[in-house]
């Protein structure tokens, strides 16, 4: 699964990286090295402008600030959305909580890298496996564009001219995770590539099943590094560019992993 990421970049480097016609962020985000279920993230999305008959040509793509957890537009309570973070590639098409989203509303969710847990030989005074964070992220440096699925949930106890009305809310697709990283967790996130941004995000896409996870790759062989990192990941209060610092190897956990 991908339970806890990295986001750092500005909107107006994401404006660049994603080629973005309009940037719909009310409220900028500071850098998040701990970004976890129920933050606001920014995810880049394709829609009709306002006010306008939606097409292939209307649509702009656009950059906003999105909650990670997504409620289905059907949910009675949005708390179901903090259980809903991944949606499993293999069986999207085919889940009532995900399969219109991924039919008609796909995006991308930004990251620096992400991190993972794995368990080690020590254990806790209850026998469970001390487990050591790693983080995962693209070796060159560049942003990661993890395939995600958006939703819009109307809460029906707020009024028609209440701007709290909508709830934009989003989740990771996962997949087996390739051989690199596959030694720390079995699941990793999908990635969009570059030239397959425009067919991912159109709504208009129509194609199958099949074809659309044609258009979703685990990373290549060697694009993602590794590496054990402090165990302040752990808690959510915990943030800043110092939870990216490598472990020194007398420190690490599992490296021999």
């Amino acid at each position: 699964m991908c339970g806890r990421y990295a986001s750092s970049r500005k909107p107006e480097d994401l404006v660049e990286e994603f080629e973005i016609d309009k940037v719909e962020v009310k409220e900028t985000l500071a850098p998040d090295f701990n970004v976890a279920p129920t933050k606001p993230v920014y995810a880049v999305l394709q829609r009709p402008p306002r006010d306008e008959e939606g097409g292939a040509d209307a649509a702009e793509r656009q950059l906003r600030t999105l909650s990670w957890g997504l409620v289905p537009f059907w949910a009675k309570d949005p708390a179901i959305g903090n259980k809903m973070i991944n949606a499993r590639m293999e069986t999207v098409h085919e889940k009532p909580a995900f399969r219109q989203a991924f039919a008609k509303r796909r995006c991308l969710l930004p990251a620096d890298g992400y991190y993972e847990w794995y368990p080690t030989e020590q254990r806790t005074k209850a026998g469970k496996p001390l487990k050591q964070p790693f983080f995962i992220h693209p070796a060159d440096g560049s942003v990661m564009a993890m395939a995600g699925l958006y939703e819009i949930w109307r809460d029906p106890t707020r009024d028609d001219d209440d701007p709290q009305r909508f709830k934009w809310t989003c989740t990771v697709l996962t997949t087996s995770a390739e051989d690199a990283v596959g030694h720390i967790h079995d699941r990793m996130p999908l990635l969009v590539e570059p030239e397959r941004y425009a067919a991912w995000l159109d709504p208009t896409n129509s194609a199958g099943p099949e074809d659309l996870r044609d258009l979703l790759v685990p990373a290549a062989p060697g694009r993602l590094e590794a590496y054990p990192v402090s165990t302040q990941v752990n808690n959510v209060r915990n943030n800043g560019p110092d939870l990216l610092d490598p472990l020194p190897a007398e420190d690490s956990e599992g490296d021999d992993a």
